[in-house]
């Protein structure tokens, strides 16, 4: 009974990755669909709120979905059918590629209030897979970064994209700020999205590949508003100052885990 179980949660990531894939293509425009930044009437667009990235930012995804793959077909090798991690990984990840597939197809079909319960189910399920890989380590390089790599980068990167994602909502609906300027609107979020990657540094003991997206996303934020249409600079300083917090906070915290490892284990410390 354990074994069957075993083939179908391997078998399920593996649909979902597929099902991902095939998202992405439509997401892109590539597959006849409307690519993410023109759907929705543009309220995803580099310029729609000045909480949204550069359009190079979505670049990342070419990544996250390589590492996404990777971990499909990789857990799908007998040496993991049976492995305690991935048992428990398998499932989180695999609901995270339907809910990846099912916002592409909300801002699609033009649903962006939907889109905005969906990507929070997503983050909820991208942070219990994160807890996940902090229980226990990974057995080898390839399982870092494949696995424990692959999620921290995905995370990182929901969670600047939920903000923007959440703004652009209000945005669209018309939301007035409560009287308050755009650009403080702005830097209220990024602290937000910074006091994020600041804790998830914390809390994953100094994983590099959450803070590694989720800064790419800020940065890129910065580049938006001091180079594009929409120009705020207090907005670029704040996601300037939110990257340097991340990183700083994520790299001390990384050295002083690494120190502990050393000490305790010679396996290798997760991505």
């Amino acid at each position: 009974m354990k074994k069957s179980s075993d083939l179908l949660r391997q078998t399920v990531v593996l649909v979902s990755a597929i099902l991902a894939i095939v998202g992405s293509f439509i997401g892109s425009g590539a597959a006849g669909g409307t690519p993410i930044q023109s759907a929705s009437g543009g309220a995803l667009a580099a310029d729609a709120t000045p909480i949204a990235p550069d359009g190079p930012a979505f670049g990342i995804w070419s990544i996250i979905y390589l590492g996404l793959i990777a971990y499909a077909v990789w857990q799908f090798l007998p040496a993991q059918k049976t492995d305690d991690r991935q048992r428990a990984l398998g499932y989180p990840i695999a609901a995270s590629l339907v809910l990846n597939a099912a916002w592409i197809l909300s801002i699609q079909f033009d649903l962006l209030v939907l889109s905005v319960p969906v990507i929070v189910l997503l983050l909820v399920v991208l942070i219990r897979a994160f807890r996940l890989t902090l229980l226990s380590r990974p057995r080898n390089l390839v399982e870092t970064i494949v696995a424990d790599g692959t999620v921290g980068l995905y995370l990182g990167w929901v969670a600047i994209a939920t903000a923007a994602n959440v703004t652009a909502v209000l945005v669209a609906s018309g939301f007035g700020g409560f009287g308050l300027s755009a650009d403080l609107w702005a830097v209220l979020v990024i602290a937000v999205a910074g006091l994020v990657g600041v804790l998830l540094g914390v809390y994953g003991h100094g994983r590099l590949a959450p803070a590694a997206s989720l800064c790419w996303g800020l940065a890129w934020l910065a580049v938006a508003r001091l180079t594009g249409n929409l120009l705020s600079t207090p907005a670029a300083i704040a996601a300037i100052i939110a990257v340097a917090a991340i990183l700083i906070v994520t790299v001390a915290v990384r050295v002083r885990t690494s120190r502990s490892a050393r000490s305790a284990t010679s396996r290798p410390i997760a991505a």
